[in-house]
């Protein structure tokens, strides 16, 4: 890749409340799955990188936790302090809200934008808003609620205006040589990955039989040529969780095991053995050392 002496490269973070769709955007900005989804709230705990590049630029997207103001658990005390750590670190601050809604969490989260650096308002599920003068009005009144530099309607799961996005947001981005290799999409590696396409599928496959305190841990992870050993072991608080997410004659284990397993060869380019267990440990949400195991500290 050739890169001219006015290249732009830097770091946007995505915030917003929980679900508004930050990991689906992202996935689509990238152009592959670098962020699990789910329609459970705080699907994402880490602080996850997904990389775009083009001749003329180089886009380092932060996908963060939804900011939380319901649950105090030690790990959401630690996730919305990677929030603001991401806030105070990144160029440009792209925030998300779904079209037609500006709820008390969404107005929490505007009180957290820095004040010295590029805010980008992002509507995203545009697709949704079937009346265009409600949306114009809806536009108008979040664009009243806080000062933002620009507003771009999306919508992240048709992947409409996202051409858009990048030209607005590019003109933001200092201008400096890439971050990363053209080649690069993530700053993942496959074990992160591997468990949280694990978890993805718990939360895809239990809904809401399965409350948000679960987390996976990767025992062992083992490369031979093109095949990948993966053991890994999913921790729920109690045993009735644990009856969920195993099921009857372990075929919901077995479901979201093969379903993580043919993502993680899709991911991988190449084949995969994976084993799944599951364990009780209750109020591993509280545990510093179960937090710090799981980069979650």
């Amino acid at each position: 890749m050739n890169v001219s002496t006015e290249y732009r490269c830097g770091l946007v973070a995505i915030v917003g409340r929980p679900n508004v769709g930050k990991s689906t955007l992202l996935n689509r900005l990238v152009g592959q799955k670098v962020s699990i989804t789910s329609r459970k709230a705080q699907t994402t705990r880490h602080r996850v990188m997904g990389i775009h590049t083009t001749d003329r630029a180089q886009f380092v997207f932060v996908d963060t936790p939804g900011f939380q103001t319901r649950h105090t658990s030690t790990m959401n005390r630690a996730m919305n302090k990677r929030v603001r750590e991401t806030l105070s670190d990144t160029d440009v601050v792209m925030m998300l809200v779904e079209a037609g809604r500006l709820t008390r969490e969404d107005r929490q989260v505007m009180e957290l934008l820095p004040k010295d650096r590029p805010l980008l308002l992002v509507v995203n599920k545009v697709d949704q808003a079937k009346d265009r003068a409600a949306l114009m009005a809806y536009l108008q009144q979040v664009a009243a609620a806080h000062a933002f530099t620009e507003i771009v309607p999306v919508s992240a799961k048709q992947g409409s205006n996202l051409d858009e996005l990048l030209k607005t947001l590019e003109k933001h981005l200092p201008e400096n040589p890439p971050l990363f290799g053209e080649d690069h999409v993530t700053d993942q590696t496959e074990r992160q990955l591997a468990a949280e396409l694990i978890r993805e599928k718990v939360f895809r496959l239990c809904g809401e039989e399965i409350p948000y305190a679960v987390a996976v841990v990767i025992d062992k992870f083992e490369e031979e040529g093109n095949l990948r050993r993966i053991f890994a072991t999913i921790l729920v608080d109690r045993d009735s969780h644990k009856a969920i997410v195993i099921g009857k004659g372990g075929e919901k284990l077995k479901t979201i095991s093969t379903q993580a397993r043919l993502d993680m060869e899709h991911a991988f380019d190449g084949r995969v053995y994976l084993e799944v267990w599951v364990k009780v440990k209750g109020g591993w949400a509280d545990d510093l050392r179960t937090l710090k195991s799981l980069g979650l500290d």
